[in-house]
Order: structure tokens, then C-alpha cells, then sequence
């Protein structure tokens, strides 16, 4: 009789209900494939946006047209574009296949950038070859996605052969190859490119099960050679200390990093509006680079700011989950190691804007102005699309699809997760 208490839903059941339904979207084959293509593509072209906005003054300085950043970012993006594409569509063999070949010419690369009269310094950092005119090529980036492509295919052959058991072969030779990498870097005073790359190379070791106390000893010696490499050099303390700066402090020092807080804080909730920033007219150094993040928050805001950390932090968690998800070791060292490489990137240079991190110099992934950094990371992000697509739960999925255009759209859900089930995600 009391039915008014009968059709009453339980406490808290809506969330629940809402929590069940998120969670059974997200365990759809095709929920990683989507959310890695739909955030790499709004992190592109909101930075597209960010960077037109914050590069006209810059460009107006050097008696540029105020698009003329914009314009060869675009153009990048362009060619990053069909770069992602080509990845996205490679079997795995073929990236494979091209771990060698890339390592090697990014080595050679790197080793023409100390060569006088080839290598070009920037900031004070001799990481830059000159290709003519404008356009300059920083052979360090492509190290990052060699590294990682050469690494999983390193570690994969050894995995076949149960050999990453014993330490020598989970060290030799990815640690020494690494410290070559890093060393040619280093040899041109890249701090930054340097802590991403070990970053790295930490990931790999980590993914490939390092015992403890191997992965403390590498992290030992790196921790070493870093304090060295910091307290030998007067700009590197510098930074060091202007970690959580409220004032420039004496001669400047924390110029840059004090006004990347103002930027910050002078846009409020939803910011001063696109090109209404005021820290860009020269207040602020590297405004639509290394702190580009810095001018969003100005103009678009905390929204826009954490927006762009959402799309980050899903670009990231659909990077964890393809690599957990493979049977393929190539794909899950792979996969690692694109997702270390760009979630560290993004918070060791959000950490400087915020003020928490020293300021590393190396540029947002997807976001900054900067044609070498976009097309090695587009690439990458089309690797993670490629792995995202391979899963054979997706690949049924994707089938199911097409046949809609030739008559077979009877196909269940049901009968796609038994075809999905029959092969090991490892086969290829």
C-alpha cells in the first residue's frame, strides 16, 4: 500500500547509475582509439589558436607579419598531420623496422649539431641545425621518439628470448645508448631535452620490470651526474632558485618566471578574453613557446587552463590503457614510452609555468610553437592511434562498420567480443 516508498530510487543511485554507464562507455574497444585521436587534435588546434594569439607581438618586434609564426606552426601541423596519419596506418612490423634507421640518423644529427659552421646555438643552447631561410631543425626531438622506438624493439627481442631476467641484458646496451643520447644533448647544454629523455629511458626500464634496486642505481647515477650538471653552472642555479618566486629578486633572475605567475593570476576564471593578454606585449619572455601556458591562462582562464590539462590527462590515461591492455611487448614498451614521453613533457613545463618546477625550457607537446617538437610527437601520437586501433577487440569493432556499406550490418556485439577472444592480442 505504501508505494510512494517503493518508487523512490536509492540514495545516491543516480551517480551510481551515471558511474556504471561512464564506466561500461569506457571499456568499449574503440573508447581509447577515440579519446587519443579527439584530445592529440584539440590539444593541436587549440595550441594553433594559442600560438596565433600569443606570437603576434613577438613577431611584431622582429618587424614580422603578426602571422608569421602562426603560419609556420600551421604548416607543421600540416605536415604533422600526415605524419600521425602514416603512423596511424603502419603495422607494427614496419615501426619496428624503422627503430635502427632512426636512431642511428638522429645520432648523426645530433653529432652535426656540434660540428662549427652546421650546429646553430638558441638561448644559449647549441641543439639547432640551420635548413635555410627560417627554418631551423632541433635533431634532439626525433632523439626522444628514436630512443623509444628503438628501446621497445630492444627490449621486445629480449623479452622473446627470456633474457630480461638477468640485469646485463635489461641494461646493455639501452642504458649506454641512452647516456650517448644524452650526452650529445647535454654536450649542447640542454638541460631540459635531457630530463625528458631520461624520463624516458626510466619508463622503459620500468615497463620492462627492473628489479628495485637496479632502477634505484640508474636513478642513483643519473640523480648525480644532474646535481653536478646543475651546480656547475651559474644559469642552472639560477633557475634552481627562482622556484616559487613572488618577485623578479635581485638583477632579474626570476623575471621570466615571476610574470608566468602574474599571467596566471591576472586571468581569473574564464581570463581577459583570446588577445586581450597583457603579459604577451613584452613582458614575457618566450610567450607562445615555453610559456605559452602562461598567456592561456591569461586569456582563456583556470577554465581554459584545466581544460588543457583534461585533454592531457585523457590523452595520457588512453596511452596507460592501450599499453596495459597488448599482449604485444613491442606495443606495450612502445606505448609506455610515448605516453612518458609526452605526461612528462606537459608537467615539467606546466610545472615551471606554475612555479613549482625550475624552468626546464622545453615547450608544451602538441601546444607550443616549434616545428621539431610537433612532428615527432605527432608521429608519436599516430603510433598510439596505430596500437589503439590493433587491439583485436577494436579491429572487430572497425569491421563491423564497414560491412554496413555491403550488406552485412548483422553482425552482434555479442559475436564480435568471440571473434576478439579467439587470437591473443599479441599476434599481429
Amino acid at each position: 500500500a505504501r508505494t510512494g516508498r517503493a518508487v523512490r530510487p536509492p540514495r545516491g543511485g543516480g551517480l551510481r547509475a551515471l558511474y556504471e554507464r561512464a564506466r561500461r562507455a569506457w571499456d568499449r574497444p574503440l573508447t581509447a582509439y577515440y579519446v587519443i585521436l579527439g584530445a592529440s587534435m584539440l590539444i593541436t588546434v587549440l595550441g594553433l589558436v594559442m600560438v596565433y594569439s600569443a606570437s603576434q607581438i613577438q613577431a611584431l618586434n622582429f618587424s614580422l607579419p603578426d602571422s608569421y609564426f602562426f603560419r609556420k606552426q600551421f604548416l607543421a601541423a600540416l605536415i604533422g598531420t600526415a605524419l600521425l596519419l602514416l603512423a596511424s596506418r603502419m603495422p607494427v612490423r614496419l615501426h619496428r623496422a624503422l627503430s635502427y634507421p632512426l636512431l642511428v640518423g638522429a645520432v648523426f644529427l645530433m653529432v652535426l649539431v656540434q660540428i662549427p659552421g652546421i650546429g646553430h646555438a638558441v638561448n644559449g643552447n647549441q641543439n639547432w641545425i640551420s635548413l635555410g631561410g627560417p627554418f631551423q631543425l632541433q635533431p634532439s626531438e626525433f632523439g626522444k621518439l628514436a630512443l623509444i622506438l628503438w628501446g621497445a624493439d630492444l627490449l621486445a627481442r629480449k623479452q622473446d628470448r627470456r633474457l630480461l631476467t638477468q640485469w646485463k641484458h635489461m641494461l646493455v646496451p639501452l642504458v649506454p645508448v641512452a647516456f650517448l643520447l644524452l650526452g650529445l644533448i647535454m654536450l649542447g647544454g640542454d638541460m631540459g631535452t635531457a630530463i625528458i629523455l631520461t624520463a624516458i629511458l626510466f619508463g622503459l626500464l620500468w615497463l620492462a620490470g627492473a628489479p628495485t634496486r637496479m632502477f634505484a642505481g640508474v636513478l642513483t647515477v643519473a640523480a648525480v651526474i644532474g646535481v653536478v650538471l646543475i651546480r656547475t653552472s651559474a644559469n642552472r642555479m639560477a633557475r634552481l632558485g627562482c622556484i616559487g618566486a613572488a618577485d623578479p629578486g635581485p638583477g632579474d633572475a626570476c623575471w621570466q618566471a615571476v610574470h608566468g605567475i602574474y599571467a596566471l593570476a591576472s586571468g581569473g576564471w574564464f581570463g581577459s578574453g583570446l588577445g586581450a593578454s597583457v603579459e604577451k606585449w613584452g613582458q614575457l619572455p618566450e610567450p607562445h613557446t615555453d610559456f605559452i601556458f602562461a598567456i592561456t591562462g591569461e586569456e582563456l582562464g583556470l577554465a581554459g587552463t584545466l581544460s588543457v590539462l583534461a585533454l592531457f590527462a585523457a590523452l595520457g590515461y588512453a596511452g596507460i590503457r592501450v599499453a596495459g591492455r597488448t599482449e604485444d611487448p613491442f606495443v606495450r614498451y612502445a606505448a609506455g614510452g610515448v605516453t612518458t614521453w609526452i605526461t612528462a613533457q606537459a608537467v615539467v613545463n606546466i610545472g615551471a609555468v606554475l612555479g613549482l618546477l625550475p624552468i626546464a625550457g622545453v615547450p608544451l607537446p602538441l601546444f607550443s610553437y616549434g616545428g621539431s617538437a610537433l612532428l615527432p610527437t605527432m608521429f608519436a601520437v599516430g603510433l598510439l592511434i596505430a596500437f589503439a586501433r590493433d587491439e583485436p577487440a577494436a579491429r572487430a569493432a572497425l569491421a563491423l562498420r564497414r560491412p554496413k556499406q555491403g550488406g552485412r550490418a548483422g553482425v552482434s556485439w555479442k559475436s564480435m567480443r568471440r571473434r576478439a577472444q579467439r587470437r591473443p592480442s599479441g599476434e599481429r
